[in-house]
């Protein structure tokens, strides 16, 4: 029997065909400190709530996947110890009865069994930078290639090799829409150096786009490149030489493997003391709100298909 504990307003949600979007579990442990944390993770399931959708936190807990989150699973999440979880893990959290909080992949994974189809996170994980020799690429790619959800990011960190990337989710036949833009977001900044085959003007043209997707039958995710606007990004110049900075500092200390992103993610937040993580709040806000919007649109749409 799956070991997936649906909460009960996602279920009824999802029966009656109402919006619903699902929030990663690993900005709240792993992102953002404490207690900031499970303010920030409440602020986020209440933008949807005001938007009139149901919000469905992802994680495990106790050797059960989670789709959706009580307010003392929330804060268990926020204020307790433990792993990050992708896909690969979740059968040993599962076998061991541990807890977790969910990557990009493994919430992609869970919302998909729950049968929530709009996703909404910070950035993807992607291609790292030296990946021709260490082969270091997130997980995320190569499970949006086989769960049919709509995941909203602001592209990928700087910290990643875009271009490269993008080339990947091309490779795995990942469609990539911009949102209201034909340039690829690069996190931190509205916008980066890669142009975007494609672009939706709103909601309803993403859910026309999922199902098309669906009467095709094929199975890889959607990504929508969601930028924040100019005014709410990182100062150019204070992001590139914080990049910079910490690129050299990663090299000169010889990190590798898991020990680069969290690395230089927690140097970039020092250098530019706290902007970057101030930053981080805005994008998880923005994409959360235009989710939103697209589950609401892909419940009308499916509504008026029946």
């Amino acid at each position: 029997m799956l070991p997936l504990d649906v909460t009960a307003e996602v279920a009824e949600a999802l029966a009656a065909n109402r919006p619903v979007v699902a929030l990663e579990s690993t900005i709240i442990s792993h992102g953002l400190p404490r207690p900031d944390n499970l303010a920030a993770a409440q602020r986020f399931e209440q933008i949807l709530r005001d938007a009139g959708v149901v919000p469905a936190t992802i994680a495990v807990l106790d050797g059960r996947l989670k789709a959706g989150l009580t307010a003392d699973e929330l804060d268990r999440i926020a204020n307790e110890d433990i792993a990050k979880l992708s896909v690969r893990d979740l059968p040993i959290a599962l076998g061991r009865g541990d807890g977790g909080a969910t990557t990009v992949a493994a919430t992609s994974y869970i919302a998909d069994l729950a049968g929530i189809r709009v996703f909404a996170t910070g950035g993807l994980g992607g291609v790292h930078r030296g990946a021709n020799e260490t082969f270091d690429e997130s997980a995320d790619l190569s499970v949006l290639a086989q769960v049919p959800i709509t995941v909203v990011s602001a592209g990928v960190k700087s910290i990643l090799d875009i271009g490269a990337t993008l080339e990947r989710l091309e490779t795995l036949s990942v469609p990539v829409v911009g949102y209201q833009t034909s340039k690829f977001p690069s996190f931190w900044l509205t916008a980066s150096d890669h142009d975007l085959d494609w672009s939706v003007d709103g909601p309803e043209q993403v859910a026309g786009v999922m199902a098309a997707r669906d009467a095709l039958g094929q199975r890889a995710g959607i990504v929508v490149a969601n930028p924040l606007p100019v005014d709410e990004q990182l100062d150019p110049a204070v992001h590139d030489a914080a990049l910079e900075q910490a690129l050299r500092l990663a090299d000169e200390k010889g990190l590798v493997g898991k020990e680069v992103t969290p690395f230089l993610l927690q140097t970039i937040v020092d250098i530019t003391g706290g902007e970057s993580l101030a930053v981080n709040l805005k994008i998880a806000e923005n994409n959360i709100r235009v989710a939103g919007a697209i589950a609401t649109a892909w419940s009308q749409q499916s509504d008026s298909a029946r």
